[in-house]
């Protein structure tokens, strides 16, 4: 696998300041630019930039995998092993609500990888996943 250059990615939320809270102090994703409408995060690497959206409508629709309902649409990030049980145990830590609890997904399978979902502040669903072996992560 080639390494990856970070992404960039704009969220909506209805309340800037709740979010950032959460982002910042729970995530632990440091602050970079802002204003009174928007502010960039560095999350694992990645530039993520909250954006007011007073409008915002968190309605999710679902699709299953591997038994789970999965919430469309979600982003997040794949995290090393080490780095995800770290994460994994700090959201506990902060008694985060799991839409999906961290689990082995496609266990024993091409493309086996712990993974976890929950929500922001904003109702933004956040995937977090890892592989033993990143030579999975694009496997079919």
């Amino acid at each position: 696998m080639s390494n990856c250059s970070p992404f960039h990615l704009a969220i909506p939320v209805d309340d800037l300041a709740a979010n950032e809270t959460f982002y910042t102090q729970i995530l632990g994703c440091s602050k970079g630019r802002s204003s009174d409408h928007w502010v960039d995060l560095n999350l694992f690497g990645h530039q993520l930039v909250l954006h007011v959206d007073p409008n915002h409508n968190s309605q999710k629709a679902h699709n299953a995998v591997d038994g789970k309902s999965v919430p469309i649409p979600h982003f997040g990030v794949v995290l090393p092993w080490d780095t995800f049980e770290r994460f994994e145990t700090l959201l506990k830590s902060h008694q985060i609500n799991f839409i999906i609890e961290p689990y082995i997904r496609f266990e024993g399978q091409v493309g086996e990888q712990k993974t976890m979902f929950f929500l922001d502040p904003a109702g933004n669903a956040l995937e977090f996943k890892s592989f033993r072996d990143m030579d999975q992560l694009f496997a079919s």
